[in-house]
């Protein structure tokens, strides 16, 4: 595996924090990297601010853009996992030259494993990246409106799989998503205070709650990522 997407049809669905720990679980078996296109990974990681330089940067300078500066961009999260972050508050306004996407995504190729979070996949980088992706995953809760948006999209009847975040009190459940969808449920994350607590304490990387880590291993073994079982 190179490139493992990650993406959700709808904001708030909690693909970033599903990337990150995807990207944790990843590294604790061979150096891991995690691309940002959603920008929120540095608050998710606990990183305090965001990095001033970044992808947004890079793609805003063109195709031709060394792919030896992205490992100058990477700012270590942990061992054996770097982030390459969108990069600071002026990135909105950064806007990627026509084939920078590709050209980021031909980079990426080469290289360890990569995790990538593509967000809503709103940013027009964010299409190539998909389409490299060795294996993409959504990330949906089981809500009529994100449902309905994601069974309109090519992106979905192409992902391995579904990573369904789990909330109280919905009507719908994992069969009733698998079927609307066509794509197999591949995990179940249930929304916990413990996770949210980690999340806002920036302690993510160092206490990965169990059931987000459990979430993340089932996931990834799933769709061949990661041997079934492995607790390294």
């Amino acid at each position: 595996m190179s490139l493992l997407a990650i993406w959700s049809p709808k904001g708030g669905s909690g693909t970033s924090v599903v990337a990150a720990a995807c990207s944790l679980v990843l590294a604790r078996t061979a150096p891991t990297r995690l691309v940002d296109l959603a920008g929120d990974q540095p608050a998710v990681l606990g990183l305090g601010t965001d990095p001033e330089t970044g992808l947004a940067d890079w793609l805003a300078t063109g195709p031709g853009a060394p792919a030896e500066v992205l490992d100058r961009l990477a700012v270590t999260v942990v061992p054996d996992l770097a982030l390459l972050p969108l990069g600071g508050a002026t990135a909105p306004e950064r806007r990627p030259a026509r084939g920078s996407g590709s050209a980021l995504a031909t980079a990426l190729a080469d290289g360890p494993p990569t995790v990538a979070d593509l967000g809503t996949l709103a940013r027009a980088d964010a299409g190539p990246l998909l389409e490299a992706a060795a294996v993409s995953l959504v990330v949906v809760r089981p809500c009529y409106l994100a449902l309905r948006r994601a069974v309109r999209l090519e992106a979905t009847r192409r992902a391995a799989g579904i990573v369904l975040v789990e909330e109280p009190g919905r009507a719908l459940g994992t069969r009733e998503v698998a079927d609307v969808l066509g794509r197999p449920v591949v995990a179940r994350i249930p929304v916990r205070d413990t996770i949210a607590r980690a999340v806002d304490a920036g302690v993510l990387p160092t206490r990965l709650p169990e059931p987000l880590e459990r979430g993340a291993r089932d996931a990834l073994a799933q769709v061949g990522l990661l041997a079934a079982g492995t607790r390294p």
